[in-house]
């Protein structure tokens, strides 16, 4: 698991550029199913018994936060914006990767702090982030254009205890879950109609989900994301432990007797699991 999770992690995919994730994980599932792209790019891996009024849809989505470039001013600073939820805090002196006709490395600009007039200035708003490539504005432009897309040049880390750090494991590791998943279920004989939907675009708006939910029409539907550990200052109610089990989604939007079926199960196999309870929508 942890060879593949990396394996994904290394695969770049922002939304709506997801090729290399596509690719990837492409190739580890259809080990284990009959698997196609459609036309948005959503992997959709099918197995079971395709006849069975019975289906389910399992999905996990296949995209990244990341950046696209907006612009290269005269003297050949990047600018970009965000595809997807991106923490401005953590940006200032971070290495990127911009996916050009080649791949170039560059560093986020940051204001040094002796610079600043006040702690408020060290917290910057995107737009006023720059990528510095060492690079003139004649020189980049052969290489990189508006809309290249753009990833934290990192590599996953095996930590202790056998835990990961690194770029893509929203979602990759539900990613992993799933080809897991089929790996184990292509052993069994299905009575039901299984299919496993690695979704493009989540992090801008569920776009691949909601089109192959629409094209696969399942009769029920389950998804594999990531949540927030706990960690000090947070409270437990906004989080869950590490190590401690998945953790089983409530919410109003969400089907009660499907939850409630996976907690029945996971007590009678104890199977440790926690529990998300969401006031509104899920994402």
């Amino acid at each position: 698991m942890i060879d593949l999770i990396k394996k994904l992690c290394c695969a770049s995919g922002i939304p709506g550029d997801e090729k290399q994730a596509i690719k990837v994980s492409f190739e580890e599932i259809s080990k284990y199913a009959d698997t196609h792209v459609d036309k948005n790019g959503n992997v959709i891996a099918q197995m079971g018994n395709k006849n069975s009024d019975l289906h389910i849809m399992l999905d996990a989505h296949i995209d990244q936060v990341g950046f696209i470039v907006t612009d290269i001013d005269k003297n050949g600073f990047i600018k970009f914006s965000a595809c997807g939820g991106i923490d401005s805090r953590i940006l200032p002196a971070m290495r990127v990767k911009i996916l050009g006709k080649s791949v170039i490395t560059g560093v986020i600009g940051s204001m040094p702090p002796h610079l600043t007039k006040s702690k408020d200035e060290q917290i910057c708003d995107i737009s006023d982030l720059f990528i510095d490539t060492g690079m003139d504005k004649k020189a980049l432009s052969k290489v990189v254009s508006l809309g290249d897309r753009i990833v934290f040049a990192q590599e996953p880390e095996v930590l202790l205890n056998n835990r990961i750090a690194g770029p893509a494991l929203d979602d990759r590791a539900g990613v992993a879950c799933l080809i897991e998943c089929a790996k184990i279920l292509s052993k069994s004989n299905l009575k039901c109609k299984l299919s496993i939907v690695f979704s493009v675009q989540e992090e801008t708006g569920l776009l691949g989900a909601r089109t192959a939910a629409y094209q696969i029409n399942p009769s029920e539907a389950v998804l594999v994301d990531v949540s927030f550990a706990h960690q000090p200052m947070l409270q437990r109610d906004n989080c869950a432990h590490i190590s401690k089990g998945p953790m089983i989604g409530i919410a109003p939007i969400l089907n009660k007797s499907m939850y409630q079926k996976f907690i029945s199960i996971a007590d009678n196999k104890n199977i440790p699991y926690q529990l998300e309870v969401m006031s509104g929508t899920t994402s």
